[in-house]
């Protein structure tokens, strides 16, 4: 696993630039297939919309 230090110094990053130097860690998976289950942004705003309901 690997963790964005700079985030230590200038936490803002993740507000200003979350997809790019924002990032916050690189996790490896065990098994790739997780990945099929995770919700893109589009989908989580829906998701989130249906649960404020």
């Amino acid at each position: 696993m690997e963790v964005n230090e700079e985030l230590e110094e200038s936490p803002e990053i993740i507000n200003e630039d979350p997809y790019g130097k924002g990032w916050i860690a690189v996790v490896e998976l065990t098994d790739p297939s997780e990945l099929d289950d995770l919700l893109d942004g589009a989908d989580y705003e829906r998701y989130i919309e249906e649960e404020a309901k």
